[in-house]
């Protein structure tokens, strides 16, 4: 049988890992935090008005990321919301995780009164408490299944799993997706996926986060999909968890959606591939049906035809 001795050896060799660790991490991250006082967060490209959107149709903006603000028929909502210049643990400076590499098209003091906010899944960069902070308590927050406790302070939640609707002024059905949903290593028991949003006899998919999957085609085979929010980014050498963006095209013509707002790209550094990569990819997978891409500029304005 091991001695006292042997257990008080293991231990302590443990916790001195574990601290060495820890010593590594902060080092990296102060390092980390000296270059990029030299590299300032460039501005969004564009800056949307919310405030001269109509009411009687569809008005949307790519704020960064998988943060998407719009007016569907004057229902206002926002998908992912992340718009501090941080993602990751903590609050302020002193969250430690990925800064942007361009700003928010707007910041949260600058939304509109929002009336719905889509959570995907728990992921910080999805689900960014901070942000969440921000916006109004009377907000109606709809999450995927066991997500329920990250957006608490909501007065309205509700959790759906996949192919459950949520009924009412904006319907609200919960897709499929290939990713995972646990915020730290253990909460697996956090759902993950995207929703079909429709209103006066229009739809939206937000996919939130996958890699390439057929499940999301049933969907257009069922309906029409008016616009398609897809992720193109992360995907090197994360391509079990994220599509490529030839694998996102594909997806989107499996669809039949007739527009395609590619997210996901172009905010954070998240994986290896070159910044630019992502949308000259997609743009070159779409050859000469490239116009069906929209709103592809952070903080460009893009409504719905008729």
């Amino acid at each position: 049988m091991p001695s006292a001795v042997y257990f008080f050896s293991m231990t302590t060799r443990m916790i001195g890992s574990r601290l060495a660790f820890v010593r590594r991490y902060a080092a990296a991250a102060l390092a980390e935090r000296r270059r990029e006082a030299r590299t300032p967060i460039l501005p969004a490209p564009e800056r949307p008005d919310p405030s001269s959107w109509p009411d009687d149709r569809l008005t949307l903006s790519w704020l960064g990321h998988a943060t998407v603000l719009a007016n569907f028929f004057g229902h206002w909502l926002i998908t992912d919301p992340a718009l501090e210049p941080r993602v990751g643990i903590g609050r302020g400076f002193a969250k430690f995780g990925p800064r942007r590499l361009v700003a928010p098209a707007l910041a949260a003091r600058e939304l509109p009164p929002v009336d719905t906010v889509l959570l995907s899944h728990a992921h910080m960069d999805h689900t960014d408490l901070g942000t969440l902070a921000r916006l109004r308590r009377d907000v109606h927050a709809v999450v995927q299944r066991g997500n329920r406790d990250l957006a608490r302070r909501f007065d309205r939640v509700v959790e759906l799993g996949w192919g459950e609707r949520l009924a009412g002024d904006l319907e609200v059905e919960s897709t499929p997706a290939r990713h995972w949903g646990a915020r730290v290593i253990k909460d697996t028991h956090r759902g993950y996926g995207g929703f079909l949003i429709r209103r006066q006899g229009r739809s939206i998919l937000f996919a939130g986060d996958t890699a390439y999957t057929d499940a999301l085609t049933p969907l257009g085979r069922r309906e029409r999909i008016d616009l398609a929010i897809l992720p193109i980014g992360a995907y090197d050498p994360w391509i079990n968890a994220h599509a490529s963006p030839e694998e996102a095209w594909r997806m989107f013509s499996d669809l039949g959606a007739r527009w395609l707002l590619p997210i996901h790209h172009a905010t954070f550094r998240l994986s290896r591939e070159p910044v630019e990569e992502p949308l000259a990819r997609l743009l070159a997978a779409a050859g000469p049906e490239r116009d069906r891409i929209v709103g592809s500029e952070i903080g460009s304005t893009w409504t719905l035809p008729g």
